[in-house]
């Protein structure tokens, strides 16, 4: 007598999480655009709007919150300081969603 064994296929499940993997990248380059959220160094002019013990707390030109740690300034006092804000920000990314925004809802 001869015995017949019937050997399963499987799907190869490696594969298929690599692709859906890179399928995923693909999307998520597309559709959020990284070098937008990227933190880009700035230097700016800022506002000194309280003096703590850990340093200086202004505001930048843009609106964003800037904690200088070795300050000498007073409140009031316009000093320049060195901090990361989102490139977004700055290449105009923001402007253009609202353009686009505004078109849809008018």
């Amino acid at each position: 007598m001869q015995k017949i064994t019937q050997i399963e296929k499987k799907a190869p499940v490696l594969i298929f999480v690599l692709i859906l993997a890179a399928a995923t990248s693909v999307i998520l380059v597309l559709t959020v655009t990284p070098w937008n959220v990227v933190p880009t160094l700035v230097t700016e002019n800022i506002t000194v709007i309280a003096v703590t013990d850990y340093g200086c707390v202004a505001e930048s030109v843009t609106g964003h919150p800037v904690v200088v740690s070795d300050c000498n300034a007073k409140p009031g006092d316009v000093i320049s300081a060195t901090f990361y804000i989102p490139a977004m920000e700055i290449n105009g990314y923001y402007d253009r969603v609202q353009e686009k925004l505004l078109m849809v809802n008018p």
